[in-house]
């Protein structure tokens, strides 16, 4: 049999990769997103996990004068409060990471096993936090839209003036709109066909689209539905000095790593198993009824054709 090295004058590749370090990187995780949501909700904490929200009974009139007569007595009055004021209460998105500590001891070699694993666990319970403060049946802003403020698009794609007539239902100081990135791409098109390109704002280090000074914030967790291509877009006042609406949360949590979210360790079982509880509680708030809007049946599947 003939020599196989026989033809070689030099090592070759095969053989010296064998000796060669190999560069890594850490785990890339591709449904990570930037949570645009989160960065821009005002966030309340909370003593005991339940906000109650004291509103003011509107339908019991508040007396006052104006232009008073001379000696005319001055009508009495008060304020009424509502008297089984809404409560909010926390929700938990919790998660248990198991790390064998034979893996943790023999191969945290560059990166850490446990911090990484911790990492991309604390990334998943992120992304369903923004999933829920939108979907949630109980809490999310999906479903916390009342009645009067939801219309529907006119024509089917999110024109302009769509878009004005959501402003006068949230009109009192609207901090952005929210909706999903094909939804904001199929209201540029609306607009580039009318020659009104809407112009573009800096927040966050990031350009953003905007419409009468309010910026359109992408989210792919407000879905779009494959049947006909039909979503929602939210517009938004938050803050609570503005009554409108807020992000809540539990402060000084054991293990708190950042607000809300705890990591905390379980101990070590018998099968060398190491446990970690991670835990995110949240909720939001709609303080006032007008502080909310919602577009209905926006299709974004609409293109136009230029000649």
């Amino acid at each position: 049999m003939a020599d196989e090295n026989a033809s070689h004058q030099a090592l070759g590749e095969q053989a010296a990769f064998q000796l060669a370090n190999v560069t890594k990187t850490p785990p890339q995780y591709g449904a990570i997103t930037p949570r645009w949501l989160v960065r821009f909700l005002d966030w309340k904490p909370l003593e005991t996990g339940v906000l109650r929200i004291n509103r003011v009974d509107e339908n019991k009139a508040i007396e006052v004068t104006c232009g008073q007569v001379e000696e005319s007595s001055l009508p009495g009055t008060y304020v009424q409060y509502e008297e089984n004021p809404k409560e909010y209460r926390l929700s938990a998105i919790n998660a248990v990471l198991n790390v064998h500590t034979r893996i943790s001891d023999l191969f945290s070699r560059p990166y850490d096993q446990i911090g990484e694993q911790l990492r991309l666990i604390l990334e998943n319970i992120k992304e369903r936090q923004e999933s829920e403060l939108l979907n949630n049946a109980d809490y999310g802003f999906l479903h916390s839209v009342p009645a009067q403020q939801h219309l529907n698009t006119r024509t089917g794609p999110p024109t302009p003036d769509d878009l004005d007539e959501l402003l006068t239902k949230v009109w009192k100081e609207p901090s952005f709109f929210l909706a999903h990135p094909r939804s904001i791409a199929a209201f540029g098109r609306e607009c580039t066909r009318r020659g009104v390109p809407p112009p573009t704002v800096t927040l966050f280090g990031n350009p953003f689209l905007t419409w009468r000074g309010i910026p359109l914030i992408p989210t792919d967790k407000i879905k779009v539905k494959n049947s006909d291509n039909k979503t929602k877009i939210l517009l938004l006042r938050v803050g609570e000095r503005k009554q409108g609406c807020i992000g809540l949360f539990q402060a000084g949590l054991p293990g708190e790593q950042s607000p809300g979210l705890s990591v905390r360790f379980m101990g070590i079982d018998k099968s060398a198993l190491a446990s970690y509880l991670i835990s995110l509680y949240c909720s939001t708030a709609v303080l006032t009824d007008d502080a909310i809007g919602i577009l209905d049946e926006v299709d974004v599947s609409n293109y136009h054709e230029y000649k």
